[in-house]
């Protein structure tokens, strides 16, 4: 009878699956939390100093934990600055699709997307771009898929939403248009062009969304854009 007793609870254990087991995705969970600490703080470094200038003992020292502990949880800074970046770009990813939907024409999203842009932009080193691109090729051909793909579509859509809207002059070539947007935004990362120690990346994200705007917009657009203008200056002047 205790035999009988003993095997069958060990049957009811093993018909448990993973979480009977100690080695269980429950026990990992842990190991998740980290991940996501290291990921975090890796990301905040990066965003202010740069990948390259940025070392695994400094990320331990500022998490508050080994190297060593580090290197479990990522092989290399190959394979944590490629999650940072995954990371970032789902982020990025999530504010474009919330500024279009909640949008209530091509104009507004464009400003919506600016404000969300501030947000991400606000203490970022512009020479995050390049150093991804020198050390870590892998890395950076996943952000230029995500840039011509979906980047890409996002603006030609807005461009063809603001012709429909009256908002866009009619001859405006959707396709054409849609790629200059997009370099005038990675510009804006150029150093040589524009050193940060001059121009905030958000005021040049900024003033080359204006300039795109006022280049492509009818009367009817341009007259939205002044009055968003003088709308968030009212705001800026009340905060002060």
């Amino acid at each position: 009878m205790y035999r009988l007793s003993i095997n069958f609870l060990y049957s009811k254990k093993n018909t448990l699956g993973n979480f009977g087991n100690e080695k269980s995705f429950l026990s990992f969970a842990p190991d998740m939390e980290l991940k996501t600490r290291i990921k975090q703080k890796a990301q905040d470094l990066f965003r202010r100093y740069g990948i390259k200038s940025v070392t695994m003992d400094e990320i331990a020292a500022q998490v508050g934990m080994s190297k060593k502990t580090i290197y479990h949880c990522f092989s290399d800074k190959n394979e944590l600055v490629d999650e940072v970046v995954d990371d970032m770009l789902a982020e990025n990813k999530n504010f474009c699709i919330s500024s279009r939907k909640q949008a209530a024409n091509a104009i507004d999203e464009v400003f919506l997307g600016m404000e969300s842009l501030q947000e991400m932009l606000g203490n970022m080193n512009p020479s995050i771009l390049y150093d991804i691109e020198r050390g870590h090729p892998q890395t950076f051909k996943k952000f230029l898929e995500y840039k011509y793909n979906f980047l890409s579509d996002l603006m030609r859509k807005n461009i063809v939403q603001g012709k429909e809207e009256g908002l866009y002059r009619e001859e405006v070539n959707a396709e054409f248009v849609s790629k200059v947007r997009l370099e005038m935004i990675m510009l804006a990362f150029n150093e040589e062009i524009f050193p940060k120690s001059k121009y905030p990346l958000v005021y040049i994200q900024h003033e080359l969304m204006e300039y795109f705007l006022y280049a492509i917009v009818t009367p009817k657009g341009y007259k939205m854009i002044s009055k968003y203008l003088k709308s968030k200056s009212d705001q800026n002047a009340l905060e002060k």
